[in-house]
């Protein structure tokens, strides 16, 4: 059973920048995907980014964004340290929301879907508070 656990999310004001971190207890092999997905009060859970790293020679990466995102936040991953990264830039008050990281159980190629069913794996969150 994979552990994630998620870390650096706080307040910050419109405008600003977060970075959030989620760290896996094991090895997570390349053709997973991993995926960030968040949920603010009173509204349903979204995919937010996604990413799989895949490619018989050369590394490929697939990553994925909601269009509300686009342009703004990066989602990547260190595989020495077993953790993927989101990268917030320019956050909005509608970026307010707790955030989640994800993982699937299985490897495959392409891009990944936003479909939280299609995660096995859940960190329990981390908040990110945006102010106007």
């Amino acid at each position: 059973q994979v552990q994630l656990v998620e870390s650096g999310g706080g307040s910050v004001q419109a405008g600003g920048s977060v970075r959030l971190s989620c760290a896996a207890s094991e090895y997570i092999y390349f053709g997973v995907c991993m995926g960030w997905f968040r949920q603010a009060p009173g509204k349903e859970r979204e995919g937010v980014a996604t990413f799989r790293a895949g490619g018989d020679g050369p590394i490929t990466y697939n990553t994925d964004y909601a269009d509300s995102v686009k342009g703004r936040f990066t989602i990547s991953r260190d595989n020495a340290k077993n953790t993927v990264y989101l990268q917030m830039n320019s956050l909005k008050p509608e970026d307010t929301a707790m955030y989640y990281c994800a993982a699937q159980i299985t490897s495959g190629r392409g891009y990944c879907s936003r479909v939280i069913v299609d995660y096995a794996y859940w960190g329990q969150g981390t908040q990110v508070t945006v102010s106007s």
